[in-house]
């Protein structure tokens, strides 16, 4: 068995772990995640960003926050390390499974001198990220042997409950007293007038953009906006009882998806690959792509599957495969219509969501009922198992990076200790003959 495929099997187990974690009583997990809500509710600007898999955690997350009318800034790491200049009433959640990536500690390094208030959601208590941001999430499970399994789902499933506790209204809970484990204790930058006026245009913002987005679907989907509107994120309580639930179920159903995996014709060693998705699972297909090239070392693509319908369908053709998500309550019909349409013009496709029609692809995986916009908790294992058979069908070591660092800590080529001997020998060249005028 493959150390992949350890990570994976273990992966339901380790998700529940971090529910308790993060919503006991008594944990410094939930106190973190507390301080994290007061934190990002009194910023007027909002950003979210990682890199790798951390990236594609934080794009599965970040529909949580926009689907409830509360925007925040979605960028790359490495973008906003470069390319941005932030307001001191800002808050940045950065995440980060080792906290020590190079691009991770000068974006927190580059906040922290803005004044913005940092928030970590890291797997390492001993990174830079976890000791040098204002509040930490720490995440403690047993880092994945390489490709990032375990690390990717808990660290979504943390940055989804501060995501989820941001969101909630009048939910109660009191904010932890100045000092508690995992914060420190920068002043919050807006005033309270504003942190008022902020709360009182909430309900309305919300409201107009229901009815935007109602006015827009079509009739199934203008109940659910309809519904969207009535009720109010669930309690923590609610949430966490309905996520364990849906994982174990996604544990049990494991060996099942193994066997159609085993069986199924639409693993193809060497072949073009597209993933296709929407909302909460995009980053699941992005996450696949990455999977794809780190563990079967094969060329593959992601996108969300309104942007593919746009020009990319071009490359449509015999034998090309497709991942396709179905969001569990919106554009079911018009993703499944594309998922047909590829296979009449002789592509493979593999499905993966709830209540999906059986013969809908050439690999379908049913997935348990879960809420919709958490669906990318549990989307994400069927890919992996495709991904670790596919990688043993072409002969490849899944277990081991070619080129790629388990941590990237510096900036700049693919081959560090070739750059390192290249800079080395350029410095000793200037130092000899002198400073170039």
């Amino acid at each position: 068995m493959t150390h992949f495929l350890q990570d994976i099997l273990r992966q339901p187990e380790e998700l529940q772990r971090t529910i308790e974690i993060l919503t006991g009583r008594n944990e410094a997990g939930r106190g973190a995640v507390d301080a994290a809500t007061a934190a990002i509710r009194t910023a007027r600007h909002v950003y979210l960003t990682g890199i790798g898999s951390s990236w594609h955690a934080a794009l599965n997350v970040s529909v949580l926050f926009h689907r409830r009318a509360y925007p925040v800034y979605f960028a790359d790491a490495a973008e906003l390390l470069t390319f941005a200049t932030f307001p001191k009433d800002s808050a940045m959640i950065l995440i980060s499974r080792s906290g020590k990536s190079t691009e991770i500690v000068q974006l927190a390094a580059k906040a922290l001198r803005a004044g913005v208030n940092v928030i970590g959601i890291t797997n390492a208590p001993e990174g830079t990220l976890a000791k040098e941001a204002h509040i930490a999430i720490v995440v403690p499970v047993a880092f994945d042997h390489a490709i990032s399994v375990n690390t990717y789902t808990t660290l979504a499933l943390a940055a989804g409950m501060l995501a989820h506790r941001v969101i909630q209204e009048g939910n109660g809970s009191e904010e932890p007293p100045s000092g508690e484990a995992g914060t420190r204790e920068p002043p919050l930058p807006l005033s309270e007038a504003h942190n008022k006026e902020k709360r009182q245009q909430a309900p309305a913002l919300q409201t107009a953009s229901s009815e935007y987005r109602g006015g827009l679907q079509s009739p199934p989907e203008a109940c659910e906006a309809q519904r969207e509107r009535q009720g109010r994120p669930p309690r923590d309580g609610e949430l966490a009882e309905s996520l364990s639930r849906a994982i174990a179920e996604a544990g049990r159903a494991i060996p099942r998806w193994q066997e159609q995996v085993a069986a199924s014709i639409w693993l193809a060693p060497h072949s073009t690959t597209y993933f296709l998705a929407r909302g909460p699972s995009l980053g699941s297909a992005y996450e696949s792509r990455l999977i794809w090239e780190e563990g079967v070392k094969t060329p593959a693509t992601a996108m969300g599957t309104g942007a593919f319908r746009h020009g990319p369908q071009e490359i449509v053709g015999e034998g090309v495969r497709f991942g396709v998500w179905i969001d569990g309550a919106l554009m079911r019909e018009p993703d499944l219509a594309v998922a047909r349409d590829l296979r009449k013009l002789g592509a493979r496709v593999m499905l993966i969501g709830q209540k999906l029609p059986d013969d809908a692809g050439d690999l379908v995986f049913q997935l348990p009922a879960i809420p919709a916009e958490w669906q990318f908790l549990i989307d994400i294992i069927p890919a992996q198992l495709a991904a670790e058979r596919l990688a043993r069908l072409s002969g490849v070591d899944c277990d081991s990076f070619r080129l790629s660092s388990y941590v990237v800590e510096d900036q700049g080529g693919l081959l560090p200790k070739e750059a390192g001997k290249n800079e080395q020998e350029r410095s000793r060249r200037t130092r000899k003959r002198g400073p170039r005028v």
